[in-house]
């Protein structure tokens, strides 16, 4: 009889899930308690409190499927993937199971599959019975539970695949878990070190994060860029303006990025099944079981420890701003020779790893000197770039608590004088941070004669990139009056009359008044706007701003005792295509917009007793040198809405 060769080995198999059924069944277990909370619900409050319509309960199993399933499938794979291959960390258990009339092959088809079933189980008994309860209930929607049954198996599949090819890489089981999350979220720390390492040397550079290789750290890619899309409907029920939204239609955003990764979760699996059948039994034991692995990972460590230890060691002995480059360097030297020692007595099970070790100590000491080099030189211009116009797809500018928006082609002229401004705010950068501010010290009694301001740029490039730089900058008197210099070029930008509109989104750019808030400080209470509200407050504020009676920042101002005691918030609702679908506009009323001011009272929202302002209603707050003799002693507001309603002064 000719003899076969079997992969799979069904007693193996069995053995696998009953030696471990607590894992797998004390998951099944917490699983299925939350699907009987689920009906506990139903039962108790009517399937109104949970999904009145089985759209609604898709849109629940896609919320789960994009921000808890990668988390489950991280945590619960790895404890699955030490199961089944455990017994590669020890000497006694490898050399048990390698001379079983098994071949490899088998042995790594029998583990896997037995290790991707335990890791199924629990959401094949936590999803079957929520199938069951949203049927009786009338919930059931099949291409949603199509999908998030897919989206489960190719999540699983891949994070399952990935622990395994971290299960044959290292020898030691305790090494397994951290190399595990390490290779998960190794960019996403590599991100943030270098992106606040970067910050140190870079002027105006202040990205914490930039996403660049966010898929190479699965986790965070999968929760941040699939998600649930819902399309609502907006319903009047009322001649009051009340609506309701109506759930159209639901689907899983960048559902395609599961596939993607599940492939790469069968790359993944490919060479781990080489990594075995090359694998030495005698690596048991070993923190890198695979050779050439081995420099890769002495270096890395010292890599990882030069970045985080040296910035750390840095901060206790200096809190500038930026870095200095030389006091960091040798900071960062210490911390990678410490990572770099560290990693060879892991590797080498001794702690005799100093002799002849100066060639792989002066590598890490160039590495950190190139890094130190290039950033303290800035040898890309990256604190000079500015983007063309021809290269920005959206641009986002941020000054004096507010947010404008540009898009080429439609306002070029004011998005030219934004990026003219940011060019001058990147060519003084030796002013601002070596400004003195005690050469400005102003008297109590005085306005002053310099303020800190902060201002951002975000640019979106055609190619997706992201370029963000913010600074906080000194305005001093002196150089608001000074042609070129960057104060006078953000007072005359923010003062126009294109960005006073463009503020309050009155210069038509798609967005309309949804409703608001208005807050009056006199009688310590607020109210909800209609949208028949918010619109005739805006188009008053719009008035007044046209007329020059609103809109203008005065950078040195103490003036707040003249702010009216009642503050509004606008709510704006793009009507047409665009990310940006909400704004909201925050508005200090003061006593010389009459058209706001009367619009409020016709309205109804205010009465005279609340038409005050805060040095009136505060006086021991607000009362500083100046302030009685410039305020009003009584002021005479507007009853009707006409804008020719002078406010008179009497005495």
């Amino acid at each position: 009889m000719r003899s076969k060769t079997s992969c799979f080995n069904k007693t193996l198999f069995l053995k696998n899930l009953t030696r471990f059924w607590p894992l797998w069944g004390g998951a099944s277990f917490i699983g299925a308690l939350f699907s009987l909370a689920l009906l506990s619900q139903l039962l108790r409050y009517g399937k109104d409190s949970i999904a009145s319509e089985p759209l609604e309960m898709t849109l629940g199993y896609y919320g789960i499927l994009s921000g808890l399933v990668p988390i489950i499938c991280l945590l619960y794979g790895l404890l699955c993937a030490l199961a089944v291959w455990g017994y590669l960390y020890s000497a006694r258990s490898v050399n048990l199971m390698h001379i079983l009339p098994i071949r490899r092959e088998g042995l790594f088809v029998t583990n896997f599959l037995s290790g991707y079933v335990m890791l199924l189980l629990p959401f094949a008994v936590t999803g079957g019975l929520c199938i069951v309860i949203s049927a009786v209930f009338g919930l059931f929607e099949p291409v949603g539970v199509l999908v998030t049954i897919l989206g489960v198996l190719g999540e699983s599949f891949f994070y399952f695949s990935s622990a395994t090819l971290a299960a044959f890489i290292t020898g030691n089981i305790f090494a397994m878990p951290a190399l595990y999350l390490l290779l998960h979220f190794l960019e996403a720390i590599l991100d943030l070190l270098l992106s606040n390492f970067a910050r140190g040397f870079i002027f105006g550079l202040s990205t914490n994060y930039t996403g660049f290789l966010e898929f190479l750290s699965p986790t965070v890619y999968l929760m941040r860029n699939v998600d649930a899309d819902a399309q609502y409907q907006k319903t009047i029920i009322d001649y009051t303006g009340a609506y309701t939204h109506e759930l159209l239609s639901v689907r899983l955003e960048n559902a395609w990025l599961i596939a993607v990764y599940a492939l790469a979760g069968a790359a993944l699996l490919a060479l781990a099944f080489v990594l075995y059948r090359r694998r030495r039994s005698e690596r048991a034991g070993e923190v890198v079981a695979v050779g050439w692995m081995r420099p890769f990972f002495r270096y890395g460590v010292a890599g990882l420890a030069a970045l985080l230890g040296g910035q750390l060691i840095y901060g206790l002995f200096w809190e500038d701003a930026y870095f200095k480059a030389v006091p960091l360097a040798v900071c960062m030297l210490v911390a990678g020779a410490i990572g770099y020692y560290g990693a060879s007595m892991l590797l080498a099970k001794t702690l005799r790893v100093f002799h002849r070790s100066w060639r792989g100590l002066a590598l890490v000491a160039a590495g950190v000197a190139v890094l130190c080099g290039c950033l303290r030189l800035d040898l890309f211009r990256a604190a000079d770039r500015v983007p063309e116009i021809s290269q920005i797809e959206k641009m986002e500018f941020y000054a004096d608590s507010n947010t404008y928006i540009f898009y080429p082609g439609r306002e070029d002229e004011l998005l030219e004088r934004v990026r003219r401004l940011h060019a001058a705010i990147a060519a003084d950068r030796k002013y601002v941070l070596d400004f003195d501010r005690e050469n400005f010290t102003t008297l109590e009694d005085e306005t002053p004669s310099w303020t800190w301001e902060y201002v951002s740029f975000t640019y979106t490039t055609h190619g997706g990139q992201t370029v963000h730089r913010n600074y906080s900058v000194p305005m001093t008197r002196e150089r608001l009056g000074q042609s070129g210099a960057y104060d006078s070029l953000l007072d005359g930008l923010v003062n126009s009359q294109e960005m006073r509109l463009k503020r309050i989104h009155a210069s038509g750019d798609g967005y309309e008044p949804c409703g608001g808030r208005i807050y009056l400080n006199r009688r310590n209470e607020s109210s909800e706007l209609s949208d028949r509200e918010a619109a005739a407050i805006l188009e008053a504020v719009t008035r007044d701003a046209q007329a020059g009676r609103w809109g203008h920042v005065e950078w040195l101002s103490t003036e707040a005792w003249n702010s009216g005691t009642y503050a509004l918030q606008l709510s704006l609702e793009f009507s047409g295509e665009s990310d940006d679908t909400w704004d909201w506009i925050d508005i200090a009323v003061r006593p010389e917009m009459t058209a706001t001011t009367a619009c409020l009272l016709e309205l109804g929202l205010v009465t005279n007793e609340d038409l005050s302002t805060n040095g009136e209603l505060y006086p021991e707050e607000y009362g500083r040198a100046g302030a009685a003799d410039s305020a009003p002693a009584e002021a005479v507001y507007p009853e009707t809405t006409s804008e020719t309603v002078v406010i008179g002064v009497a005495g």
